[in-house]
This record gives C-alpha cells, structure tokens and sequence, in this order.
C-alpha cells in the first residue's frame, strides 16, 4: 500500500545549513499494516510523512502509494490517498462550523459539489453514528461548535474526519502529544478502534516507546534518516522498553538516547 524506495531528502543544500534528513530510505507497507514509528528528534520521522504526504518534494527515489508513483504529485493531489492528522488538535477541524458540518466536509472532500441543500437526513443519520464510535457524547451534539469541544473531543472529530473516505493511507503525526495522557490513552483508544474496523493502512509517528510496543501490528525505530529497527508480529508484542533501546543502541551503534524519548 505505501512503498519508499531510496528516498533522499536534503535541506539547505550547498550551504553551511546543509541537513540531509533521509538517507536512502526504504519503507514498504502492506495492506492493512499499523505501524508505529519512534525515534529522537531530527530523526527524520516528520521528514519522512511530510515526503509521503507531499508537503516536501524529494531529492532522490520514489514513493508509491497502492501502486500509483506520487513521486512528482503535489500535495493537493495526493490528498484523494491521504488521511492525515496533525500534533496540534485546532488544525484538522473548522472551529465555527458545527459538528455535522465538519463531518459535511469531510464527506465531500474530492467530491463535486453542488446547488442542493446542505447536509440530508440520511447523511445526519449517519454521521450520527459515525459519531458513536468514538464514545464521547457526540452524536447528541451535532449542532454545537467546534470550538466549544475540549482538544482531545477535537482530536478524536479530526481523526474521525481523516477516515471518514477511508484513505488508502492514513498519517498520524504525533496526534496525542498535545493531550494530557488520560486524553491521550482515549484518542489512542479510538484510532485503534477506527484503524481495526476499516482495515487501514496506518503510520503513527509518536515519542512514547510504550505507545509504540502496545499499538500497531509493526514498530519502526529512525536514526539519522533510515530505519534503525524494524520488528512486528511476536517479536514487537513481547518487547519491553528497555529491549527496544538495546535494539536501538545496536543498530545505531550509539547509546544516544533522545532525552524526550526516555521521559516518555
């Protein structure tokens, strides 16, 4: 469903700023595939979502999603394959527009739009329980504002608006680390149940090493612009913390350890 075939991406080139933030990178996953990516800061994890998502043309490689080279894509155009949700909890939703109304949106992303009145009652109806599957109390507040919900009610609206299409490839950018952790266990909660019941193809980039071991049917662990450790099946369920980081000093030949990867 996604594959990243020995992308290159360099910022500043030729200056003293010089940063090459992938190097050769390769990525392949399969339908269906939940796969957590950890890593310090300046690993390239948001590197490598902004390549896939096409918010940063690459210097070398290729990128495929389901198939289809997006290599050369703007990112406009790879939205149809795309689900994304970002770190900050104010970017995916319109504050002034109603619950339904954003779920509206949602809905008719890539789609023609018309003349015809709003939204219909069987899409109501609908979004209602779409609604309900994320267990907050929504369904009976389709007319409030958006910007009346607390961060973690808008995070899990943005997470349900990103699937509602069901994209060929959803991206989750560090969706949690702005909710305080009883919020962020719920949205975790959530994308499980959401990411299970479409059978979506997921990359979650998240900082905390026990997120990483507990969701996700795959982990992969970024240093330097490449993948330093990639575990899934048996193996990724029977690891602990202190496993992953000798997984990591091994193959990144280097104990350094990001200081906010070990707080988490």
């Amino acid at each position: 469903m996604l594959k990243i075939e020995n992308v290159r991406k360099v910022f500043n080139a030729g200056t003293v700023n010089e940063k090459v933030a992938l190097h050769g990178l390769n990525l392949t996953l399969n339908p269906g595939d939940f796969v957590t990516v950890i890593g310090g800061n300046g690993a390239g994890k948001s590197t490598m979502l902004n390549a896939v998502a096409g918010v940063y043309g690459v210097d070398e490689g290729k990128i495929l999603i389901d198939g289809v080279d997006v290599t050369h894509l703007p990112e406009f155009k790879r939205a149809k394959y795309i689900g994304r949700v970002f770190q900050d909890p104010m970017m995916g939703t319109a504050a002034t527009m109603q619950i339904e109304e954003n779920l509206a949106l949602a809905a008719r992303r890539g789609k023609l739009r018309s003349l015809l009145p709003g939204i219909t009652k069987q899409e109501r109806e609908g979004y209602r329980e779409q609604l309900k599957i994320l267990d907050l109390g929504l369904e009976d507040r389709m007319t409030s504002k958006v910007g009346l919900l607390s961060g973690g009610q808008r995070q899990a609206l943005t997470l349900l608006m990103a699937t509602l299409q069901e994209p060929k490839l959803l991206l989750l950018d560090e969706h949690t680390a702005a909710l305080d952790p009883k919020t962020a266990a719920k949205v975790l909660e959530v994308t499980q149940k959401i990411v299970e019941r479409n059978n979506l193809t997921t990359l979650m980039i998240t900082h905390n090493m026990r997120d990483a071991i507990a969701y996700g049917n795959r982990l992969i662990m970024m240093y330097n612009g490449h993948i330093a450790v990639d575990v899934s099946g048996e193996e990724k369920k029977n690891l602990t913390v202190e496993q992953l980081l000798n997984l990591f000093s091994q193959a990144s030949g280097s104990d350094e350890a990001d200081d906010k990867l070990l707080l988490s």
